[in-house]
């Protein structure tokens, strides 16, 4: 979502275990499960215990629905049971995501480092990627396109993959994202594709305003006074920065869509992740704004979870 200037440091993930080979790696499909059961009747969801071992432990689901038919099977981990243990109990006591303590989250076909500082990607924000391309497919090719608030760096990742001969712009004002994008971008050798610039959503771009064909933001868009009555895992955890969007909610919204007729192309697409509720507001926002068909998306769950909006090509 958000991003700072600066150098903090990007926090290290609690390191894996020894190397394999390791006797404590290797367990047996029954020693597993009977863990897995005496850890569940502790409490917990056992959908991100699972989560747990693989992402912590390399055991994937597919692998762990076979051990029921074959306990007996030996299988290696990437980390022994007492690792996955003190982190399964970490995450119980502190509300710690798992993602941080792991260190890496899975989103579309990525696994992106995430840390504390940085939000971590959401399952419905995988949608803005492929809405953004569908609702550009009868526009001229996509040249130039930005990511406000790229956090993660994910957004500006995906579009740079699938938009291979496009250049583009990922914009953060957090100062402990930054570090974190920059290391995502680098993962995928993507630099010479996509600058990072520190700054306040449309300001950095000002080279380029009115160049702009796409762009997409997941901003800020909680309401303040809802922040504490989040579940403790986001609200004790994840960045404010990131998700507070003031009184309303609307706040990081309302300055991203009044710069957007000035910074798109003429013919530019702006597309926005909001609140479940917010999209009448939003809606109002882009057409007094002078954006021209705006338009309203679903999530996975069907609720109105983004918006689009057009700079008309002639004013």
């Amino acid at each position: 979502m958000v991003s700072q200037a600066g150098t903090v440091p990007i926090p290290a993930p609690i390191p894996a275990s020894p190397a394999p080979g390791s006797g404590a790696l290797t367990v047996t499909g029954s020693e597993l499960l009977d863990w897995r059961r005496r850890l569940l009747a502790q409490g917990g969801a056992a959908s991100d215990l699972d989560w747990l071992l693989d992402l912590g432990g390399g055991l994937r689901w597919s692998q762990l629905q076979s051990l029921w038919c074959h306990p007996q099977a030996t299988l290696r981990l990437d980390r022994p049971l007492e690792a996955l243990d003190a982190l399964w109990h970490r995450h119980r006591c502190t509300h710690e995501p798992l993602q941080y303590l792991v260190g890496r989250c899975p989103w579309r076909d990525l696994e992106l480092p995430v840390a504390p500082g940085v939000l971590i990607p959401r399952q419905e924000t995988e949608l803005m990627v492929d809405l953004a391309l569908e609702l550009r497919r009868e526009a001229p090719p996509i040249s130039c396109w930005a990511d406000l608030g790229t956090g993660s760096g994910c957004l500006a990742i995906a579009l740079a993959r699938s938009l291979p001969a496009s250049r583009g712009f990922a914009v953060e004002v957090s100062a402990e994202a930054l570090p974190q994008a920059r290391a995502n971008l680098g993962r995928w050798d993507l630099q010479g594709q996509v600058s990072l610039l520190a700054g306040d959503w449309w300001q950095p771009l000002q080279p380029w305003w009115g160049g702009l064909d796409l762009v997409l933001s997941n901003p800020p868009y909680i309401p303040s006074a809802t922040l504490d009555g989040l579940e403790p895992v986001v609200r004790d955890h994840e960045p404010h920065l990131a998700l507070d969007g003031g009184p309303d909610g609307l706040l990081a919204i309302r300055s991203i869509v009044a710069g957007a007729v000035q910074a798109l192309a003429p013919g530019g697409l702006l597309l926005l992740e909001h609140h479940h509720d917010q999209s009448e507001a939003v809606g109002e926002l882009l057409r007094a704004a002078g954006l021209e068909r705006p338009g309203v998306h679903p999530d996975l769950e069907g609720r109105a979870r983004f918006a689009s909006a057009w700079r008309p090509v002639a004013q």
